[in-house]
């Protein structure tokens, strides 16, 4: 029997699991880590206590499934994407916390390269929007605030990468400083047709070449890792960022599938194969994935930047619930939201909307609102700024989108399952496995390493766990729709 090790690297904490050749999971593994907010709209992360949660978890996955480290075939990475790292090259230290995809502190930088008339270039060669989210602005960032930051990367002293690339680096002893092409076409420098980097780009942002990685696919020989952390010299055949993973991992290999993911944030990609299709309703273009010497493969995306952290700031912030499974028992003891409404902004907004100084917006209530009220309004907005993706996905294609493949934690509630059926008017589509981010890992690490020969071996894996399909009238969902429009422009007035 061969083994995987699928190392899932998520915003909120490091999993590691074990993977047959069947991809059952013989072994999960899982640590929470710190998350720091040094100032409002900032989110770091250690990156030294990353790599030591995922080296943690790792060691406990093979120990939990009893079997030798040699007998795990291949090592794949999934990752929390356009989050960043610098790091010395020679002591392998990082130089600065790392910045989270969440951070929105290079905002006024962004804001000024688009008044700038920066946006029309960035668009073509990357597919993205000017906005603090990707990794450019981040990275541009660090080097301005550490001593010598520019001239320390130019000399090469310096190493910066999304996670996936720490990583790889720290597993492999140095010996591999390399990104996938699907994390690579969210730093804002890659040119998404050529799959490589852009001089124009690197110019625009002040960042040199010499710091940046090389570009990989997405499966194939990214490097071994070193004997002494894991026991072996296990190669790593598979890296890739989470939602283009779990794109994978629900076998959307066809142009036109579609998934959602209910993780930190919400993500909704739909595949589009070998075109890179632009969105005019400001979804991104991303790469999806590379396998070995494939064509690159593209998908559409829209992102919420709080889906699942809306109901950990029930949790955190209010106190209203002791752990995140209860918002669903909470949510069930009313009916409806008692017509309040929550726009979960506390970073900004994301796709179609694309305001990061939008702020979360609680509105509707009165002396009869409850916290299970509160509770309910809160799975609603996470299903509300789903439908906003799917609306816009669907103006771009044309196409009516007649079902949503879902998976993360959060799609575990039914109850806010059936509420995405009924703001979208379509079918939801639970599979029996909902952790397709650490599944595509594994599947693309597979892949590289021989254990399958292509993508329709793997089509008999996927079975589907339970199918919502829509149970209110058109007319009130768009009554519902509207209130929300109006919630969402109250969000965006608050700076205003």
């Amino acid at each position: 029997m061969k083994y995987i090790l699928a190392l899932d690297q998520g915003t909120t904490s490091s999993r590691s699991i074990i993977y047959d050749e069947n991809l059952k999971a013989v072994a999960t593994v899982q640590k929470e880590f710190t998350q720091h907010f040094p100032q409002p709209g900032l989110v770091e992360h250690d990156a030294a206590e990353i790599w030591e949660s995922i080296l943690e978890t790792a060691r406990g996955a093979i120990a939990m499934a009893g079997i030798k480290p040699s007998e795990i075939a291949s090592i794949g990475i999934t990752n929390q994407r356009e989050t960043v790292v610098v790091w010395d090259r020679k002591t392998g230290e990082p130089v600065h916390r790392a910045i989270v995809w969440q951070d929105r502190r290079t905002g006024d930088f962004m804001s000024a390269l688009r008044e700038g008339g920066k946006e029309p270039l960035v668009q073509q060669r990357t597919g993205l929007l000017l906005d603090p989210y990707f990794s450019a602005s981040k990275i541009h960032w660090i080097l301005r605030e550490i001593p010598d930051g520019h001239a320390r990367a130019a000399s090469g002293e310096l190493a910066a990468g999304t996670v996936d690339s720490w990583l790889i680096f720290k597993l492999t002893g140095g010996a591999s400083h390399v990104t996938d092409v699907s994390n690579a076409s969210r730093t804002m420098l890659m040119n998404i047709r050529t799959g490589d980097w852009d001089a124009d780009l690197m110019a625009l942002f002040n960042i040199p070449r010499a710091l940046l990685p090389e570009i990989v696919s997405s499966s194939g020989n990214l490097g071994k890792a070193v004997p002494a952390l894991l026991g072996a010299s296990i190669p790593i055949c598979g890296a890739i960022g989470d939602q283009q993973s779990a794109l994978f991992g629900q076998l959307c290999t066809k142009p036109g599938l579609v998934k959602c993911t209910y993780g930190t944030g919400c993500f909704l990609l739909v595949f589009t194969g070998s075109d890179a299709i632009s969105s005019a309703n400001r979804l991104l273009t991303t790469v999806a994935w590379r396998i070995g010497d494939q064509p690159l493969q593209y998908a559409v995306e829209g992102s919420v930047f709080m889906g699942g952290a809306s109901i950990q700031w029930l949790r955190d912030g209010l106190g209203i619930i002791r752990s995140a499974p209860e918002v669903n028992e909470l949510a069930a003891r009313v009916n409806d939201s008692g017509g309040v409404y929550l726009v979960p902004a506390f970073t900004g907004l994301g796709a179609p909307y694309w305001d990061s100084e939008a702020r979360g917006t609680l509105l509707g209530m009165t002396r009869g609102t409850t916290s299970a009220h509160i509770a309910r309004a809160t799975l609603d907005g996470i299903a509300f700024q789903v439908a906003d993706l799917v609306t816009a996905m669907e103006k771009d294609s044309g196409k009516k989108i007649t079902t949503l493949r879902v998976d993360g934690g959060a799609c575990a509630s039914n109850l806010l399952m059936q509420t995405q059926a009924d703001l979208l008017g379509c079918a939801v589509e639970r599979p029996s496995n909902i952790e397709s981010t650490a599944l595509g890992a594994a599947m693309l690490a597979g892949l590289g390493a021989g254990i399958w020969p292509n993508i329709e071996t793997l089509a008999k894996i996927r079975s589907v766990d339970r199918r919502f399909e829509p149970t209110i009238m058109a007319r009130d969902r768009r009554a519902r729709l509207k209130m929300w429009k109006r919630a969402v422009k109250r969000s965006q007035k608050w700076a205003s």
